[in-house]
């Protein structure tokens, strides 16, 4: 059995940045830590981080009083932070810089009178981040079924925003919808979706139609994991999204010759090798990577890591100097 390893795959520069932020703030203070939804959508680092110690919450509620918080990869709305302030919380932002740009996105049109339209999917971390900018004037777009139902005008002054983590395809039916309907609609100079989805999805579109099954890691609520499967999907050919090695069901591999792995920008490397090494144990899997991009984003760290403390926290580390 042959296996094509797509390249890019896994972990962006915004997981990254986050993953790094919350394991500097550990070894600054300890573990003792809180972080507002999880710091990025994948089992396995959740897993990792909990039981270290650290706390995911979902209510500010759970974080008591002058405690340290950490603001997840998808980002928050700016009523999460008032409460964070009137709870006297030290708060650490990890939200990745290309959702920060959308928030940002969101502003300057509300100020300039703008109805925005945001196309993402409701309940997703970073859309109710978004849409907690402005909420008076977004709208959220998830089909373009759904822009035939939508109440503006031609005259009314309108821009569009989208989910960074959004299938491109489904992206664009929906702009070009809206495009459609509103001619005058604006948008950013520089696409909301971003490069390490954009740059995963188009390795799958690649090198799917040489593949008998596609194997997605990355967890069932990351947004662009789920994308990355539904291409397979679409295709018509079996495709999977686990966790890891654990969830491989041996019978996905009865007649099938060629198969696609692959990773959502959420999942780490150690997912990927686990299931490599599990293909070749029990089916002689020959690993051929296919790189079709290379990445060289890189995100520094929030600089409200510099205020936490000097590494005396318990079971933290001698604080690194500073350059």
């Amino acid at each position: 059995m042959k296996v094509l390893l797509a390249n890019p795959r896994g972990f962006c520069a915004g997981v990254n940045m986050a993953i790094e932020c919350l394991d500097e703030a550990i070894r600054r203070v300890g573990p003792k830590i809180y972080v507002y939804h999880e710091i990025v959508h994948n089992r396995y680092v959740v897993d990792r981080f909990t039981k270290q110690g650290v706390r995911f919450v979902d209510s500010l509620e759970e974080v008591p009083p002058g405690s340290i918080l950490l603001f997840s990869a998808h980002g928050v709305s700016p009523e999460i932070r008032r409460v964070a302030r009137e709870r006297r919380l030290q708060t650490v932002d990890a939200t990745c810089p290309l959702v920060t740009k959308v928030h940002l996105e969101a502003i300057r049109y509300a100020n300039q009178g703008y109805h925005i339209l945001l196309i993402g999917h409701e309940g997703h971390d970073e859309v109710i981040g978004t849409m907690g900018e402005a909420p008076e004037s977004i709208t959220l777009v998830e089909t373009p079924e759904e822009v035939e139902t939508l109440s503006f005008s031609q005259q009314d002054k309108l821009a569009y925003l989208t989910q960074t983590t959004l299938s491109v395809d489904e992206a664009n039916a929906v702009i070009q919808a809206l495009r459609l309907r509103y001619p005058s609609i604006e948008c950013p100079k520089k696409e909301d979706i971003c490069y390490a989805t954009t740059n995963r999805q188009d390795a799958v579109k690649s090198l799917v139609a040489q593949a008998d099954l596609l194997i997605v890691l990355g967890s069932q609520n990351s947004s662009n994991s789920r994308r990355l499967m539904e291409i397979g999907a679409q295709r018509g050919i079996p495709s999977f999204l686990i966790d890891g090695a654990a969830e491989i069901q041996d019978t996905w591999f009865s007649g099938v010759q060629t198969v696609l792995v692959t990773a959502g920008a959420s999942a780490p490397e150690v997912v990927v090798q686990e299931c490599i090494t599990h293909m070749q144990t029990n089916f002689q899997a020959e690993v051929t990577e296919v790189t079709l991009r290379e990445e060289h984003v890189n995100f520094a760290l929030p600089k409200e890591l510099l205020e936490l403390g000097n590494g005396t926290g318990e079971g933290a580390a001698p604080a690194k100097p500073q350059t």
